[in-house]
């Protein structure tokens, strides 16, 4: 197995999957999940991270979580219905013209369209690292991450994450970022 290379503002992309309106009141502890992935987003934000949204069949799903929505004005979601926003051609468009080929990648349906997901960017030579701390169930979510691990996607969590890309404890951006994850 391929350990990926660290996460660095410069050459990461946030991909977010399917934080959307009906799925949300499923989801195990929810709001520990918002409070994460709205971290997540507001470090990003931090390093000016290109940041990638979908939405799964929004007509029948809603749309994304108005939160987040919020941090993300610019954000145009990427409406699909294909598990593996891979096969969302705007999808694989928008990953290309950001340039980057670090993928942080956190979504609440880990065991379907995350999973999914990140064995398709995997098999594309993107180096994944997935948001643990920031998804649905427990129980699928360990079946998941470790499929995935074997497969060479990165673990990691939301604050491993920002402060993996932060690499120092002083100055301004560490201010913000601590801040955030408070």
């Amino acid at each position: 197995m391929t350990i990926p290379d660290r996460l660095t503002p410069d050459e990461a992309v946030l991909v977010l999957i399917d934080y959307q309106e009906r799925l949300f009141p499923a989801m195990h502890d929810r709001d520990r999940l918002l409070r994460n992935v709205l971290k997540l987003v507001r470090g990003a934000a931090v390093f000016g991270l290109p940041v990638i949204l979908t939405e799964q069949y929004p007509r029948g799903l809603g749309p994304t979580l108005p939160e987040i929505r919020e941090l993300l004005p610019d954000v145009v979601p990427i409406e699909k219905t294909c598990f593996p926003a891979c096969d969302e051609p705007v999808f694989t468009a928008a990953l290309e013209a950001s340039g980057r080929r670090r993928v942080l990648l956190a979504g609440i349906e880990t065991h379907i369209c995350v999973y999914q997901t990140a064995l398709a960017l995997a098999g594309r030579d993107f180096q994944v690292h997935v948001v643990t701390d920031a998804s649905r169930d427990p129980a699928n979510e360990t079946a998941a991450y470790q499929r995935m691990a074997a497969a060479g996607v990165s673990p990691t969590n939301v604050e491993m994450a920002l402060f993996e890309m932060l690499q120092q404890g002083c100055g301004e951006v560490f201010k913000r970022i601590s801040a955030i994850v408070k």
